[in-house]
C-alpha cells in the first residue's frame, strides 16, 4: 500500500508542479510562483525514485517528511515565514496544505 501511495503522491506533485507553469495564475486556485512549481516537481521526481527502489522505512519517511513540510507550509502561509514571499500561497494552498500534510503524517505513521 505504500507504494502505492507514494507512486501516486509524486506523479501528483509533479503533475500540479507542470500544470503550474501552463496554468495562467489568475485561473489558477493555487500559487503558480516558479520556485512553488519547481519544488513541486522536484519532490515528485524524488517521491518517484522512493516508489520504485526505496523500501517501507524510506516510504514512510518520505510521507511523514513531506506531510510535516506541508504542515510547516501552512504556519509559514500564515505567519510570514519563508518561504512565503517566494512561493505566492493562496488561500487555497493553505488548505490543501493542512488537509494533505494530516493525511500523509498519518499514513506514513500507520504505514
Amino acid at each position: 500500500m505504500l507504494q502505492t501511495v507514494v507512486a501516486i503522491f509524486a506523479a501528483v506533485l509533479v503533475l500540479v508542479g507542470i500544470l503550474g507553469f501552463v496554468v495562467p495564475p489568475a485561473k489558477a486556485l493555487t500559487s503558480g510562483a516558479s520556485p512553488y512549481n519547481i519544488f513541486h516537481i522536484c519532490f515528485g521526481v524524488l517521491g518517484g525514485a522512493i516508489a520504485l527502489w526505496g523500501n517501507d522505512a524510506s516510504m514512510r519517511a518520505f510521507l511523514i517528511g513531506f506531510g510535516a513540510i506541508d504542515l510547516y507550509q501552512f504556519a509559514a502561509s500564515r505567519l510570514n515565514w519563508f518561504p512565503k514571499a517566494q512561493f505566492k500561497w493562496k488561500p487555497a494552498d493553505d488548505v490543501l496544505h493542512v488537509v494533505v500534510g494530516i493525511a500523509l503524517v498519518a499514513i506514513g505513521i500507520a504505514g
